[in-house]
């Protein structure tokens, strides 16, 4: 069995320590952009809720235009 010195596990922590460095920043990377993706997904979502709630309060209107007109079809 090769001999191991506490030298040559120095140097082999030392290098695994430089390689969790470099994973924990690329995990913060990753964070940042998910934090980001998720401000602009919230962002569509306000968006589309108003975009419905014009198209509601037109549907209203239109309604009550119809109605004055007396346009509306006889419903069941």
């Amino acid at each position: 069995m090769a001999e191991v010195s506490n030298g040559l596990i120095y140097e082999v922590l030392k290098k695994v320590q430089e390689q969790v460095t470099r994973v924990q920043t690329g995990v913060h990377g990753i964070r940042e952009e998910l934090s980001a993706i998720r401000g602009h997904m919230n962002a569509v979502q306000r968006d589309i809720h108003v975009t419905y709630d014009w198209f509601d309060g037109l549907d209203r209107r239109m309604d009550r235009i119809e109605q004055r007109l007396e346009l509306t079809d006889a419903r069941s």
